[in-house]
């Protein structure tokens, strides 16, 4: 895997560290630090303590990755940026400094009492969603991945499940949606936390 570090994608992150490829994880310590710099600066941190917060990131991020039931549903810089929140949000609360926290591009202040409801009601539906997912079965599972994570065309994902036509593998996609809905919205649902 010789790539200058930033031309890695999603999946051969993954895949480095899922085989524990040093160069991936440099790779991966480069390409993503700004951002969390950046949270941690905004929010009463400073860059030793963004240095800190990365390294717990990125050490969370390993250990999940390894996790045989591991899968992104996400991009893997949202990936990292919610868990990098997270950990830097109990911090914050562990310090007493949680009642403002600033996260957009203009600095505006967020209520944290809310911002945390907020946070943990979306990793709430992150599982859930995940555990819909995996109801959902094949060849839908994929299929919503392929779209809505690996950003595949329509046509591409025609060709890749052998629909005739964009217009099939779309009419399809409503159909595996319409499924993954009702699954998500189904009360009895379990979550599968990892």
């Amino acid at each position: 895997m010789s790539k200058s570090n930033l031309q890695f994608t999603d999946s051969q992150f993954i895949a480095g560290l899922k085989a524990n490829n040093n160069e991936v994880l440099n790779a991966l310590y480069k390409k993503y630090y700004n951002l969390v710099l950046k949270l941690v600066v905004n929010n009463n941190g400073n860059s030793e303590q963004a240095q800190d917060l990365y390294q717990e990131t990125i050490i969370a991020v390993f250990e999940n990755v390894q996790k045989e039931q591991f899968e992104l549903n996400c991009q893997l810089q949202t990936y990292i940026y919610s868990i990098a929140k997270r950990l830097w949000l109990k911090q914050l609360k562990k310090n007493g400094n949680t009642f403002l926290f600033k996260e957009n591009e203009d600095n505006d202040l967020v209520d944290v009492t809310e911002d945390l409801q907020y946070h943990n009601e979306k990793e709430t539906n992150i599982l859930k969603m995940n555990s819909s997912l995996g109801l959902l079965g094949e060849p839908c599972k994929t299929l919503i991945q392929d779209f809505y994570i690996h950003k595949k065309s329509m046509d591409e994902i025609a060709e890749k499940f052998g629909y005739t036509n964009a217009d099939n593998a779309k009419t399809q996609k409503y159909k595996c949606l319409q499924r993954l809905k009702k699954y998500f919205f189904d009360k009895e649902i379990e979550i599968n936390e990892e």
